[in-house]
């Protein structure tokens, strides 16, 4: 090392008192973000700043001292830092210590102009690299707590934590959610499921796991909603936009929920709905899991014949036994008018006005072959159901 060299080296070290001062002052006046901050992290700022100008002097003397300019400069700010300012705020207190140095130390030599410039470049991507792995850890934690909340809802196995893992990743659903369960390649492109769900108006939560793949919908609020969308997408129709993402084969969507709490249940139908939606010859893709209901009851699932038990067989026979009649009548006579009525010893607008009725009480109509089987399927499992009870229990 020549004698100047030694010379600006001694200079700089009796003014890094003087630097650290000027550069705390600097960022009072120039940026807004570092006035507003807390005492303590702003202690925590200017650490980072003093800690650079140490460390580009330990550079200046020794310029192979490069690879730890990262661990000098951000290694002694506390981790909850990164969280506080952004990779932009950190370029911007980088800027300002630079332009403090500079115009202190630059005119003293033009090697020290030219070591402060080279010096601030490797800062800057110093910075860009420790914000780079805090965003990748901070991928990995994501995707790992992500797959927990996914494998809680498809198992129904939640605990008092779920809100608060639910909110940690940023769930911006509000109210009613639902499940899409089908399968997909391990190369699915889960990002640009994420956008198209945004893009329809709702957040997701997915899981892969092996061949299946989940996607966990929830309605976003009005407010976060994209301009110009006037009435929300339905979730059939946000699935509909979605199925281009998952492989060939049966794609189920569950029964939508009141919030993501008891997505477990909108899982536990769609799940069972894809063990037995290719029984279905003509299934549309996706297929909501309750069109699927006879086949999932003839399969045992215990849910979905409670669901025509409790949304088809129960309400009918609560509204009137004449409706219920009606209908028994009126699909063991092969859906015909004329047998109804003849059975009956009514004229067939009458078997025709109560099958509306049907109809508005629980919402589907006989009138379809698909749903003609979905109503007769409910009313073998209420019967079954109501011979199963003891006369006078008055019990489910």
């Amino acid at each position: 090392m020549d004698r100047m060299k030694e010379q600006e080296l001694a200079w700089l070290r009796t003014i890094t008192g003087e630097l650290s001062t000027l550069t705390l002052t600097r960022l009072d006046d120039t940026l807004p973000w570092y006035g507003s901050m807390p005492p303590s992290r702003r202690s925590a700022v200017g650490l980072v700043a003093q800690t650079g100008i140490a460390s580009f002097i330990q550079w200046y003397e020794d310029p192979t001292s490069t690879p730890w300019i990262a661990s000098d400069v951000f290694g002694a700010a506390p981790r909850e830092l990164l969280r506080s300012i952004s990779l932009q705020e950190t370029l911007q207190l980088i800027r300002v210590v630079v332009t403090v140095v500079e115009e202190r130390v630059a005119p003293r030599s033009e090697s020290l102009r030219e070591a402060i410039m080279h010096y601030s470049r490797d800062v800057a991507f110093a910075a860009a690299d420790v914000y780079a792995r805090a965003a990748e850890a901070r991928g990995l934690w994501d995707a790992r707590l992500e797959a927990l909340v996914v494998d809680s809802i498809l198992t129904g196995e939640s605990d008092d934590e779920l809100p608060s893992r639910i909110a940690a990743l940023g769930w911006h659903g509000d109210g009613e959610a639902a499940v899409l369960v089908g399968t997909a390649e391990r190369t699915v492109d889960v990002d640009q499921l994420r956008r198209s769900s945004r893009h329809s108006g709702a957040d997701v939560l997915i899981g892969l796991q092996g061949t299946r793949l989940v996607l966990v919908l929830g309605r976003v609020d009005p407010l976060q909603r994209e301009a110009g969308d006037d009435e929300p997408l339905t979730f059939l129709e946000i699935a509909q936009r979605l199925a281009d993402g998952f492989s060939d084969g049966p794609l189920v969507l569950g029964p939508t929920v009141a919030n993501l709490i008891d997505a477990s249940r909108s899982a536990r139908a769609a799940l069972a709905g894809v063990a037995v939606a290719r029984s279905w010859r003509k299934a549309p893709r996706p297929v909501l899991a309750d069109d699927l209901l006879p086949e999932r009851a003839l399969a045992g699932d215990g849910l979905a014949r409670r669901t025509l038990i409790e949304h088809i067989y129960e309400p009918l026979a609560a509204h009137s036994g004449e409706l219920l009649e009606t209908l028994w009548c009126y699909l063991d006579n092969g859906r015909s008018l004329e047998a109804t009525a003849r059975e009956l010893f009514v004229h067939p607008n009458t078997v025709r006005y109560r099958l509306k009725k049907v109809s508005d009480v629980i919402g589907w109509n006989a009138t379809g072959a698909r749903e003609a089987l979905i109503l007769q399927s409910a009313l073998i499992a209420g019967s079954i159901a109501q011979s199963g009870r003891k006369p006078g229990s008055g019990g489910k």
